[in-house]
């Protein structure tokens, strides 16, 4: 494993169409993939996937050349996370093929699974001899979840709402002339850590005791936030419904590629700092999880992790990849140690203890 933090050098950014990912994949894996001996193919593989920007760069950087590839059509599946999980678990437990191939997944929600016992181990994909320590899950054996890239939750703006400059602190949420113009997720995720911050607790009370962080929470409650998910994110910036959101910069990177006046920052109080991984769940047919196996690897090959991350605007797991030209030197693309020194890392496995009670406390303050 190489270092997390590799400043990549700078180098043209490679634009790979499907049939240019395709040939690099036949590259990346010419002893698996095209093996003789390889089984026998499936029709197709399902991908769960989150929808808007996200899809479209897995679909770009990973499914067509993989599918140009291979022939095997790649179906993404748009069911939220947090609903397919009890389904997988299920069929599982029941000893039935699972709904689904592969699960691109939060870290956090991906140890679940693996702690649970259902997915499948990937130490033995070949490109994982060539990614940094970010892939690795931590306080896990082996690799149950490979983690594909890194991505901050920034404080997006629009800079007309703000004609003196960013705002520097988490608290500019509380200003009343944005009373029902901030968006958060709607279990609050990537907000508990820098609410804990901004309402003047300390991170290493975490989770022994937040209430600093459901103290601010209920201020910014007292503001009618919008609560959803990625692609309401998007949209609403794009119909200029919002001025202040939490949200990975990926939502606010689509939105400002689409026209909308947008910026984000790393206020003084910090950002959460994540990862997001692919994982199989037990039960597949010997042949689908071969293949499913070859499609993750390809996901962690640096060809198409430069396409995919390129789309996402995060840094991946491979080092060398060049930023996206926009991102250079971007608080939300970090790639060095002092980058990274302005983020909130909460280990994994505290965020797996705790991380139901958060969202179900998060929900309470905004419904009470």
């Amino acid at each position: 494993m190489t270092n997390m933090l590799y400043r990549p050098n700078r180098r043209a950014l490679l634009r790979g169409t499907a049939a240019a990912g395709a040939a690099a994949l036949m590259g990346t894996l010419p002893g698996r993939l095209m093996a003789q001996d390889a089984p026998a193919k499936p029709a197709e593989i399902i991908v769960r996937a989150w929808g808007g920007s996200w899809v479209e760069a897995l679909k770009k950087g990973v499914s067509d050349p993989f599918t140009a590839a291979t022939g095997i059509q790649v179906r993404h599946d748009l069911t939220e996370d947090n609903e397919i999980q009890p389904k997988v678990w299920a069929a599982v437990a029941q000893g039935r093929v699972p709904p689904i191939h592969i699960n691109w997944d939060t870290t956090t929600n991906a140890t679940k699974s693996a702690l649970r016992g259902v997915t499948e181990d990937l130490s033995d994909l070949s490109n994982l001899a060539g990614t940094t320590d970010l892939a690795k899950p931590v306080g896990l054996d082996g690799y149950p979840i490979v983690n594909t890239y890194g991505y901050v939750y920034v404080l997006a703006y629009r800079p007309e709402a703000f004609p003196d400059g960013a705002p520097t602190s988490w608290k500019a949420m509380l200003d009343p002339k944005f009373r029902g113009r901030i968006a958060l997720y709607n279990d609050g995720i990537g907000f508990h850590f820098p609410a804990q911050v901004a309402g003047g607790g300390k991170l290493e009370d975490i989770p022994a005791n937040m209430q600093a962080a459901w103290d601010f929470i209920a201020q910014v409650k007292e503001q009618q936030p919008l609560l959803g998910e990625d692609p309401d994110f998007t949209a609403w910036f794009q119909n200029g419904e919002i001025d202040l959101a939490c949200t990975i910069s990926t939502n606010a990177r689509e939105a400002k590629k689409n026209g909308v006046d947008l910026a984000w920052t790393v206020p003084e109080e910090g950002a959460k700092f994540d990862t997001d991984g692919l994982w199989i769940p037990k039960g597949l047919p010997e042949n689908e999880l071969y293949w499913a196996k070859e499609y993750i690897n390809f996901a962690i090959s640096k060809d198409a992790q430069q396409v995919w991350c390129d789309g996402l605007g995060l840094p991946g797991v491979v080092p060398g990849l060049t930023p996206p030209a926009d991102l250079v030197d971007d608080p939300s693309y970090p790639d060095t140690p002092e980058e990274m020194s302005h983020l909130i890392r909460i280990s994994t496995k505290v965020q797996v203890e705790n991380e139901s009670e958060w969202f179900g406390k998060f929900k309470e303050i905004m419904q009470g």
